[in-house]
């Protein structure tokens, strides 16, 4: 048992909490295969299945037990708070905003970026979307005010094998490789950067048609999705302020 602050217990909770909504799209106890890809150290490599496989039976976020202050780990579990701790600080930082009787800010921490209020004229701020297929060319531009506008996408960490192939460091909880079920990149835009960091890593694993599944259940966050054969997808309720400026 680890004695654990109120941050990380906020986000261990919310992690598990997505990891129910998803069947287990977002599972953090995955650190230990992140690992052995090289994503956290940089020194890329592709494990061996059976490696994967061995690792695959310590994956498994409802393992974690919380009580209070106190997290719970199974043996040779870890975890990594990678696809959360952005979208919570972006929350936080939201909160001193406030705090400080600020009514208009934004701030970006790469592929997060998160708004307080309107711009000071009164008008919506404009958020640019990155395209997954020309990493230094924006796709489209939303326009905001009061939320998060957070990225996942393939083109974020990744490496090109000795085959030519491309590995990418979300991984799919089921089995330990790149998530590669259609999409490319997915945008969470709403008001908890939280919530919408940690979707946009398990919708990115769900695929295109599960995450239809999803938001079906769950229309509460506006999304844009883009699929690997170069289409742009997006929910209704961002009809009026969405811009494509791409191909």
């Amino acid at each position: 048992p680890l004695e654990m602050c109120d941050d990380a217990v906020v986000l261990i909770n919310k992690a598990k909490e997505i990891g129910e909504m998803t069947d287990g799209a977002l599972d953090i106890t995955l650190y230990p295969i992140l690992k052995e890809w090289g994503f956290t150290t940089g020194e890329y490599n592709i494990p061996q299945s059976k490696t994967i496989d061995e690792l695959l039976k310590n994956v498994d976020y409802k393992k974690i037990s919380v009580n209070e202050n106190t997290v719970t780990l199974p043996e040779n579990s870890l975890i990594d708070l990678g696809a959360l701790a952005k979208g919570y600080t972006g929350d936080e930082i939201m909160e001193i905003f406030k705090s400080h009787d600020i009514s208009s800010g934004i701030i970006s921490l790469g592929g997060n970026v998160q708004a307080l209020g309107k711009k000071p004229d009164g008008s919506e701020w404009k958020v640019a979307v990155r395209d997954p297929f020309l990493i230094d060319r924006d796709m489209c531009v939303v326009e905001i005010s009061d939320k998060a506008v957070i990225t996942s996408g393939n083109y974020e960490r990744f490496f090109i094998g000795d085959a030519g192939n491309k590995y990418w460091h979300i991984l799919d909880p089921k089995d330990g490789y790149p998530a590669d079920n259609g999409l490319v990149s997915v945008t969470v835009i709403g008001k908890n950067g939280l919530e919408c960091d940690s979707l946009s890593t398990a919708l990115f694993v769900l695929g295109y048609n599960n995450t239809l599944d999803f938001l079906k259940k769950h229309p509460e966050n506006d999304v844009i999705l883009v699929t690997d054969d170069q289409k742009i997808f997006y929910t209704q309720g961002l009809k009026d302020s969405f811009t494509n400026i791409s191909d």
